[in-house]
């Protein structure tokens, strides 16, 4: 009877054995996280989740060069398709998780935001902080917005960049940036009296922020990994990502 209880502990010890899924996510999506994983846990507390957050672009440069994620969380599409392309990533795994919005914040009280234009020509602008276009989706999105509304050489002197989307609202969080372009989840993680104000900018200005996950290839054999792919695409998730600041997911 011993020797059975034995057995039966320590089969079911293993059974609870602890899997660990890796995760490198774009930063805006770092307020979603907590609570994503929260929810996560809840579903499957044998599948522990580490995140490290970084731009899209240079998320794939590491995990080109061999860093060790099993799923990538990318700003747009076209960082996907590069892991992809470069025989990085399962192709199969690619789906849309979510769509992500762009939005004209500041914290200066005097500053108007009525209107996108005018608040842009504003006179009183000393600095207007983008993300890095070369390696942020939505510096490139704050780049396409500036040319279509035939602002970028007019703008140019005054722009201040941050490497992510993380640190360009840091830019303004701080007032050493009068206006930023940042994410709309980036502005709704903040505490309520600190989110300052922000307009939201039409989609029409810039290609879609269309926000994906795909498995590396170190992750296509981590069954925990398509576990936490899956998760993405629950109701849970998808209702959290849509209080957050996104727009619903859509297919590719």
């Amino acid at each position: 009877m011993l020797r059975l209880l034995l057995t039966l502990l320590i089969g079911t010890t293993m059974g609870r054995a602890e899997s660990t899924v890796s995760v490198a996510a774009a930063s805006n999506l770092t307020h979603v996280m907590d609570p994503l994983l929260a929810l996560f846990s809840q579903a499957h507390p044998d599948i522990k989740i580490k995140a490290s957050f970084g731009a899209s672009g240079n998320l794939v440069a590491q995990i080109t060069h061999g860093a060790p994620y099993d799923v990538f969380l990318s700003a747009d599409l076209d960082h996907s398709r590069a892991l992809i392309i470069r025989g990085q990533a399962d192709e199969k795994s690619l789906s849309v998780i979510a769509i992500g919005q762009l939005v004209l914040w500041t914290k200066q009280p005097a500053l108007q935001l009525n209107d996108l234009n005018d608040a842009l020509r504003n006179f009183a602008v000393s600095k207007l902080a983008i993300a890095n276009p070369a390696t942020a989706p939505y510096g490139r999105a704050a780049q396409q917005t500036l040319e279509q509304l035939g602002l970028s050489d007019r703008l140019a002197p005054k722009l201040v960049m941050g490497e992510t989307i993380s640190q360009t609202a840091q830019l303004v969080d701080s007032g050493n940036a009068d206006l930023g372009f940042v994410a709309l989840s980036t502005v709704l993680g903040i505490e309520p009296a600190s989110r300052g104000r922000w307009l939201v900018v039409s989609p029409s200005l810039y290609s879609p922020l269309i926000h994906t996950a795909v498995l590396t290839n170190r992750g296509a054999s981590n069954p925990a990994a398509r576990t936490f792919l899956e998760f993405l695409q629950s109701p849970d998730a998808q209702n959290l990502f849509a209080r957050s600041g996104y727009g619903m997911r859509t297919s590719l």
